[in-house]
């Protein structure tokens, strides 16, 4: 698939102008580089907790646009990072096909289960895209209230991770119930995948029409899959959406995040079209210089663990990371979520190590 060069999307930026958070996304290394969290807006803030008490539910909070905004602000409010990320989660969009969603305190959402073709022909007659108007509203109101020196990020699951939890109902350590599916009916799982793709391009491109400057895909699952599996389940659908959110919007940058994918990531830059791809903390660094950040923007990949634990260490880590890859297109950020039990003050300290 084609996509942007590194001296294209470099021309773009050369004005030096716009968020710093875009800059790096459009290909320019900055002296220093943009910062955000993955799960920036969470349980680690008291003023979070607050908020979500007052909404009941995690789902309530989600479809509330008045909380979901003021708790997507709260962090950038706190810390002045460089960029907002959407609060909302990724299985909004099987909630939207007609699938029943709700989480259990403590263990996480569950659904239920897709597990054959009937079953799929159910939620079809109850699928409802209006269901996400309330998350689009959500976006209008933290554009209008977000500094424009700060980016956007809205987000999706990828259809790979996304179809694990509506197949199974719940998150499963090697995602075994989707392997089984695809290998005992490849085209009912296609088809569970096509519903995902086709909704997440629509899902992607009223957040953009709402406000957002770039998106993220996440794949959190991408890592459990073989590389043939791996380029049909991951690299096909999400090129797929890649392209469906260009046709509508060519200038908003895309970021993928294939969890564990490691020496893959290549070939889903170059079969996805993304324009940077997210970071696990278990990645090798030099293969991230000389294989991935020769070919796109970086992001991460610092470990949430470290952050939580703080002291030394967590500089050295820091340290670690800039010079790994500062030096070209980078924006600093975790190998994933943030960990509710983090001390604001760490959060605090890593700001200052990596802004200096």
């Amino acid at each position: 698939m084609d996509r942007p060069t590194g001296s294209t999307t470099n021309a773009r930026s050369a004005s030096g102008e716009g968020p710093a958070f875009l800059r790096a996304l459009s290909g320019e290394t900055l002296p220093v580089p943009p910062i955000w969290l993955m799960r920036q807006a969470g349980r680690y803030l008291p003023e979070y907790r607050e908020t979500r008490a007052k909404a009941g539910s995690f789902l309530s909070l989600c479809y509330d646009p008045v909380l979901a905004a003021e708790v997507t602000l709260q962090p950038i409010r706190r810390f002045g990072f460089d960029a907002a990320i959407l609060f909302s989660d990724i299985l909004v969009v099987p909630q939207a096909l007609g699938q029943k969603l709700w989480f259990v305190e403590g263990e996480g959402p569950r659904l239920e289960p897709v597990a054959d073709a009937d079953r799929l022909a159910q939620i079809d007659a109850l699928a409802d895209e209006g269901k996400l108007a309330p998350i689009i509203e959500t976006v209008r109101r933290v554009r209008a209230a977000l500094p424009r020196s700060t980016g956007f990020i809205g987000f999706c699951g990828a259809p790979w991770t996304v179809a694990t939890y509506m197949v199974a109902g719940r998150g499963t350590p090697d995602q075994g119930p989707a392997r089984a599916l695809f290998a005992s009916d490849p085209d009912l799982f296609q088809a569970i995948v096509d519903r995902i793709v086709a909704s997440s391009i629509a899902y992607l491109n009223a957040q953009i029409a709402a406000g957002v400057d770039a998106v993220q895909i996440f794949d959190s699952w991408a890592g459990v899959l073989t590389p043939d599996d791996f380029r049909r389940w991951c690299i096909a659908p999400t090129r797929r959406i890649v392209e469906g959110v260009r046709a509508a919007h060519p200038q908003v940058r895309i970021i993928g995040f294939p969890r564990g994918a490691g020496a893959l990531i290549p070939d889903y830059v170059r079969g996805t079209g993304v324009d940077a791809v997210s970071l696990e903390t278990e990645i090798d660094r030099d293969f991230v210089r000389s294989e991935i950040q020769s070919l796109v923007p970086v992001q991460g990949h610092l470990d949430p663990q470290l952050l939580r634990a703080g002291g030394p260490e967590l500089e050295r880590g820091v340290e670690a990371i800039l010079a790994a890859f500062a030096g070209a297109p980078f924006i600093f950020n975790l190998g994933h979520g943030i960990l509710p039990d983090t001390p604001i003050a760490h959060v605090e300290r890593l700001l200052k190590a990596v802004r200096g």
